[in-house]
């Protein structure tokens, strides 16, 4: 029967190819071998194939060792704890000598991770071998034993095994071609361009700054400052922060941008950024900037391409994406100041808005419209809860914030205000304290001044500032002997304050004057 082995080769990895959707790892035409994986396939993750005329078992005892070593090395490479191969050998006739039992078990590597089971398929028992992988694969391959083949036949069947691999591999490769990234770029332009313009206007790192470009600061969005759910995706605090985030972005983004295309990339991206500082909104006080929660965005859109490939997802970009964004957690929950409440929320943000979308040419409406009704739902309870005023979003370090920017613009009675209403809700610190009776100084109310500082004090022995801003007000009231009191304490806190020793002396002279 001419050709048999090469037709049997052929013909049972067109099987596996085509029927089964195994995918070509390695092809070796000059010597007639083929790899093939599907990893799903729990009984047989690897199946390769070998067109070899045998000649003594000794040397299918070597071989079945070499497929174990290279075994392991697919293993490793597939990221895979073990692995299952089934080595098939296609032969004009058995070894000369007895093999059986060199196949009869399983072999494994030296390191007990890969299993080789071997099938010896030769012309006496080429019926019986198709049979028993037949029912290892529990399909039937539809191969009728002639008396010979042509070589048409062979051609055919090897085009057709190919043609389908290379077919399937090229579908499974424009799902990652679908857009060109644009936007991507679009947003490190622009992140890094508001970078430039925060240190020219005063510093990425600095407050006032922060604020006046659009950062989060819940105070603000309280008082109706919207847009600021979404300027703090393009601000970032220090050029690390920008570094770090330019870098994730420059990668997950691409890669998002080429999976869903560029405008359902920019609803993910959009969606998550807002959807990131919502839940910093409500559940951090602090204020914040960065695209951080945009890029877990990136993250949940790749999770939800999980859910609906999950084979190619796994194949693919499965165990990096999940050890990456666990890692990226981990940070989140480990190291204090970040915050991992946008994080959550732009990953929630991102798995939810590539529903809403589904991935390119595909629809399912009722699933994308759970998803929209889903989301807007949970939109509107979170603002409702959150400006309801049951949510805990302001704290004391966000009032003194706002109040040092008021004071900044000479906004004395607004600062007074703001300090003052939150003591009737919390007991201020010694360092807001300080701020209220500074602004009741400048409204020239001393009398409560006076006694704010007083309570400073006994809250902070060491307050300097407050020492010699008792000093003044006892001083302009003519009161100098209290006053000399309080701005030797502060000379003695801090004797390098050229202001403080000028004050002393001056109130020194006045009593000298009196004496």
């Amino acid at each position: 029967m001419a050709f048999l082995e090469e037709y049997l080769f052929w013909k049972v990895a067109e099987f596996l190819i085509v029927k089964k959707e195994y995918r070509i790892l390695q092809l070796s035409q000059e010597h007639g071998e083929l790899w093939l994986e599907k990893t799903e396939n729990k009984h047989s993750q690897v199946v390769r194939l070998l067109q070899y005329n045998l000649d003594w078992s000794n040397w299918l005892l070597r071989d079945i060792g070499m497929t174990a070593e290279n075994g392991d090395r697919i293993r490793r490479k597939l990221a895979k704890g073990n692995l299952k191969i089934l080595n098939l050998y296609f032969s004009a006739y058995p070894p000369v000598d007895d093999y059986e039992f060199r196949i009869a078990e399983p072999v494994l590597s030296e390191n007990g991770k890969v299993t080789v089971d071997s099938i010896v398929v030769e012309r006496a028992n080429a019926s019986e071998a198709i049979s028993k992988i037949e029912n290892r694969f529990d399909g039937a391959i539809g191969i009728e034993l002639a008396e010979e083949f042509s070589v048409n036949d062979v051609e055919s069947t090897k085009k057709n095994a190919l043609s389908s691999a290379v077919g399937r591999a090229k579908e499974e490769q424009s799902v990652f071609n679908y857009g060109k990234p644009f936007f991507t770029y679009l947003f490190i332009i622009v992140q890094v361009l508001m970078f430039l313009v925060l240190e020219a206007a005063g510093g990425s790192t600095d407050t006032s700054t922060l604020i006046k470009f659009g950062a989060k600061f819940n105070p603000l969005i309280l008082e109706g400052e919207w847009w600021r759910f979404f300027t703090p995706i393009i601000i970032h605090i220090g050029l690390l922060h920008l570094f770090m985030n330019t870098l994730a972005l420059y990668y997950l983004g691409t890669m998002v941008e080429r999976l869903y295309g560029n405008l359902r990339f920019l609803f993910i991206y959009t969606f998550s950024g807002f959807s990131g500082v919502l839940a910093s909104f409500i559940f951090s006080p602090n204020l914040s900037a960065g695209a951080s929660g945009a890029i877990f965005g990136c993250f949940g859109a790749l999770l939800y391409f999980g859910v609906a490939k999950p084979r190619l997802f796994w194949r693919t970009l499965g165990l990096n994406i999940l050890v990456v964004l666990g890692i990226n957690l981990a940070f989140g929950f480990t190291i204090p100041g970040i915050d991992n409440a946008g994080h959550i929320g732009g990953l929630v943000g991102g798995f939810a808005s590539a529903g809403i979308f589904h991935l390119p040419k595909k629809k399912r409406p009722m699933l994308q419209g759970a998803f929209l009704v889903i989301s807007v739902a949970a939109i509107f309870l979170s603002l409702q809860y959150g400006f309801s005023g049951k949510a805990n979003l302001v704290d004391e370090r966000s009032i003194l914030v706002l109040a040092q920017q008021h004071i900044k613009e000479e906004e004395y009675e607004q600062a007074n205000e703001l300090l003052t209403d939150y003591r009737q809700l919390e007991t201020l610190s010694a360092e807001s304290l300080f701020m209220l009776s500074y602004t009741e100084i400048k409204l020239a109310r001393l009398e409560n001044a006076k006694s704010n500082l007083l309570q400073v004090i006994e809250m902070a022995p060491d307050f300097h500032e407050a020492y010699y801003n008792l000093a003044l007000i006892y001083f302009d009231e003519k009161s100098l002997k209290e006053a000399k009191i309080y701005a030797e304490k502060a000379v003695e806190l801090n004797p390098g304050q050229e202001s403080y020793r000028t004050t002393l002396e001056q109130i020194n002279r006045y009593l000298e004057e009196a004496a």
